[in-house]
């Protein structure tokens, strides 16, 4: 028995020393740890999304800075790497040591076996890339990066009606790599802001928007096709205007599959057509009875082309794609449309002081008459009887200023100047040159019987040419 209890004494001793020293070494464990949890990062400590664990500040910065050099931005092209972007770019730095330093010195180093059921995560760093830092290195680097890209490269051209060898044709599409800047700095900027990493160039090439098989492209074709084969003709007069089929074809535009003129051009032309054929600023060829062939200056009996109007209506009748014939729209007392003159008319020679009356190509009467002095000539032009009146008082101003005021039997102005043909009785004789020294303030003096026989016979709106 006394054997026995030795033994189980000795027992107990041991499992004593046992325990002791397993809390001994727990506890040495424990302060070690703890000093060692006084230079390093606490389990379960996460910065930035990355684990620096047991790390000191050193060492968790190094780690820090690795993985956001890791993160970079990638603008790739045909899935080759073309650029790659970092923090830096923007304006950022990568040292987090007084940070860190700031964050290890909070920890409790004793806690450190607590810590490893338990996570603590910081943020350390202004890693948010503001709006200003971005549209500084958009405006600084990438703007100017991708517009040097871009000078090598070929832009894609549209599939498009084309005149050649005297007819239209579909020009296929071609696709070239050309790069749509604008939308390339609108997505990085969004991507950016979403999180995301890359770009693929490849996506922002400017395609052809407009095939060769575009059906609006072969409608225009079609238009373009049956207004290109029209024959568009102007009469003006005695004369005949074709416009070149080419011209025409120059004026056609193509918008949203319809074909068009431009306008300014088809304006120009007319323009022009005026420019030649207006008799309000053109003199007529006139083939006098005495004299031949003459030039009579532009009168009060012309006209000129409506511009406007008729750049709109040659438009209209071009569009339709029939073969037309027109004359031109236009203002003044004459008319574009058959003979300039006609068959019959009034002719003053003032040069043979000789007046004739034709009618209907015939000459229904002749006299002589008195024009206007030298110092009041009787002005040279195409003009036209406007109003015919009877028992008539003409008045004015003689060349030393005072008035006149003379009465005459009949009286037919010609132009607005108060220019006309009357009887004159008080001339004693007409023709020669009488004129000269007794001649009219300008209007062309008539026998009395002849002025008679002349104003029953003529009637409103008769040329009357004077030269």
């Amino acid at each position: 028995m006394m054997k026995s209890r030795h033994k189980k004494r000795r027992g107990k001793k041991i499992a004593l020393w046992l325990t002791g020293g397993v809390l001994l070494v727990a506890a040495a464990g424990y302060v070690g740890g703890s000093l060692y949890y006084q230079k390093n990062f606490l389990p379960n400590t996460i910065v930035n999304e990355t684990n620096i664990s047991n790390q000191s500040v050193k060492k968790a910065n190094e780690k820090l800075v690795k993985q956001i050099e890791g993160h970079v931005f990638t603008l790739t092209d045909n899935g080759q790497t073309y650029q790659t972007i970092q923090l830096e770019d923007f304006g950022k730095t990568y040292d987090f040591t007084s940070e860190l330093t700031a964050l290890q010195s909070k920890q409790n180093p004793w806690s450190w076996p607590v810590d490893f059921f338990k996570k603590e995560t910081a943020a350390v760093g202004n890693l948010a890339i503001s709006d200003d830092e971005v549209n500084t290195y958009v405006t600084n680097t990438l703007t100017p990066t991708l517009v040097t890209l871009n000078e090598g490269r070929t832009k894609s051209t549209n599939a498009q009606l084309v005149f050649a060898n005297g007819a239209f044709s579909i020009q296929a599409e071609v696709n070239g790599n050309y790069l749509d800047t604008d939308k390339i700095i609108a997505d990085f900027k969004t991507a950016l802001a979403s999180g995301e990493s890359s770009l693929e160039l490849e996506d922002y090439v400017v395609k052809a928007t407009v095939t060769k098989d575009d059906e609006n492209l072969k409608s225009e074709l079609a238009q373009a096709q049956k207004i290109a084969a029209i024959t568009a003709t102007y009469t003006i007069n005695e004369n005949t205007v074709t416009i070149p089929a080419e011209t025409i074809q120059s004026w056609l535009t193509f918008t949203d599959g319809q074909v068009g003129l431009n306008q300014e051009s088809v304006k120009a032309y007319v323009t022009e057509l005026g420019n030649k054929y207006n008799t309000s600023s053109n003199p007529y060829t006139f083939q006098s009875t005495k004299r031949g062939e003459v030039s009579v200056p532009a009168g009060s009996y012309s006209w000129s082309i409506q511009v406007n109007n008729e750049t709109a209506a040659l438009s209209e009748a071009i569009l339709k794609g029939e073969d037309f014939t027109r004359t031109p729209l236009v203002q003044g007392a004459g008319s574009a449309s058959g003979p300039r003159i006609g068959n019959t008319y009034v002719e003053v020679d003032m040069e043979n002081q000789h007046m004739w009356y034709y009618k209907d190509g015939a000459v229904v009467l002749e006299t002589d008459v008195v024009t206007g002095k030298p110092a009041t000539p009787t002005p040279a032009g195409v003009f036209y009887i406007w109003n015919k009146e009877e028992n008539a008082t003409l008045s004015g101003e003689n060349g030393d200023g005072s008035s006149y005021a003379t009465p005459v039997s009949y009286w037919m102005p010609i132009n607005w100047t108060g220019v006309g043909i009357h009887d004159a009785s008080w001339q004693p004789t007409f023709g020669g040159d009488w004129y000269q020294a007794h001649g009219s303030h300008g209007c062309v003096n008539t026998p009395p019987g002849v002025m008679a026989t002349l104003f029953a016979q003529v009637s409103t709106d008769t040329p009357v040419l004077v030269f």
